[in-house]
């Protein structure tokens, strides 16, 4: 490795770039006559107010480094100048290296590989570290405040969702020591926008991919991210009979991880709770229930709630198959007809609840879906209906 030379001032300026260029030189020289070549050969080109020895006495330019080594008779290496100047005399002092056609008496070549911001690269450290620090507090449940954890996460860059063995993840769940499992695919990339890139979907309970199994077993942590409802529960008692469930992290009652706030979900996974503590929290009288009798009929034999019943009278005002969106603040949009439904429900932001008077068929169901919209109110049961987890569907005619 090369050493330091050139002048310099004791009280060094900040320096914001660091310029790297190559060096070739036909012929054996030392590291003196390079910095010599440097000062000398640039000296008088661009007048005094960029006269390399006068910068360095003023810290403008810190010490020039060279690396070099010897092979066959010629000379190659790298020479580092950091610089405490603006971009444009910087990159006036880079280019005019590339002047330098000899040293000694060498032919020699210098080329100007890249100018680096120094300020840049130490954010983008900070940021890297951040990430680990933050994924660290959340798998550990260490975090010292939600306000440190926000301010982290505003320059987090977000993850893109993989594919593991057809399941959604996020971009680290084979790197990273422990795991997070959820549901569906939803979850996965709520939890990606805050930066959370080892979680992955099991897609349900019905039918456990051996890889998911295999995944699990390998890691530090197993982390379980379950709805605040009965169906999570149902699904950890179903994955706890058949993979590793180090600890469990449940949203809170009625809500879901899919739509989770940033917040919510870090509170959420630092409060986790161990597995068995969590199994023996739940009620013995429901372990024996038929989880797919519950599935398929459970939700038709509640009685509705005095809202949706509200929601019915509403059907009354409608046209056939037209629909209006109940807003979270309980006011009524503007009926739209069936050909307007998707877009409107789109554009409908913070709608909770669709009501239509006509059956609820499975495309009104995948429009509800995908505007996050939690709740469908018609009068019947409709092509392709059937019921899911991410929509509730009422129909008028279990309820006259």
């Amino acid at each position: 490795m090369g050493k330091k030379h050139g002048g310099g001032n004791s009280k060094a300026k900040a320096m914001k770039y660091l310029i790297k260029a190559d060096l070739k030189v036909n012929g054996s020289v030392q590291r003196k006559d390079i910095i010599g070549a440097i000062m000398g050969q640039t000296e008088g080109l661009l007048g005094d107010e960029l006269e390399l020895r006068k910068l360095q006495r003023t810290a403008r330019i810190g010490h020039v480094d060279v690396e070099v080594k010897s092979s066959g008779g010629k000379v190659s290496g790298e020479i580092l100048i950091p610089s405490s100047m603006d971009n444009v005399e910087t990159a006036i002092i880079a280019s005019s290296l590339e002047t330098i056609d000899r040293i000694g008496p060498c032919a020699a070549k210098i080329q100007v590989k890249e100018i680096q911001d120094v300020r840049s690269t130490k954010v983008n450290a900070v940021i890297d570290r951040a990430k680990d620090l933050l994924l660290d507090m959340v798998n550990t449940g260490d975090a010292a405040t939600k306000t440190v954890i926000e301010e982290v996460r505003s320059v987090l860059t977000v993850g893109t969702a993989k594919n593991y063995h057809g399941l959604t993840c996020g971009p680290n769940v084979e790197s990273s020591d422990s795991l997070i499992i959820v549901e569906g695919r939803n979850d996965v990339r709520n939890l990606l926008t805050f930066g959370v890139k080892n979680a992955i979907s099991c897609d349900g309970a019905g039918n456990i991919k051996k890889e998911l199994i295999e995944l699990a077993n390998k890691k530090d942590t197993v982390i379980l991210a379950i709805d605040g409802d009965r169906g999570g529960e149902m699904l950890f008692r179903q994955l706890n009979e058949v993979l590793k469930i180090d600890f469990v992290a449940q949203a809170p009652v009625g809500q879901e991880w899919e739509l989770l706030p940033q917040k919510t979900a870090t509170k959420c996974l630092s409060q986790k709770i161990e597995a068995g503590k969590f199994a023996s929290s739940l009620p013995k009288d429901e372990e024996t229930e038929d989880p797919e009798a519950w599935l398929e009929d459970g939700f038709e034999a509640e009685e509705a709630p005095a809202e949706v019943h509200e929601y019915f009278d509403h059907i009354e005002n409608l046209k056939n198959n037209n629909a209006v969106f109940v807003n979270v603040d309980g006011t009524i949009s503007d009926a739209v007809g069936p050909a307007k439904l998707a877009k409107a429900a789109d554009d409908a932001d913070g709608a909770v609840a669709i009501i239509i008077n006509g059956a609820i068929t499975d495309r009104v169901l995948n429009i509800a879906s995908e505007a996050a919209i939690e709740m469908v109110v018609g009068t019947k049961e409709g092509k392709g209906y059937a019921s899911r987890d991410d929509v509730k569907a009422w129909m008028k005619e279990n309820h006259s």
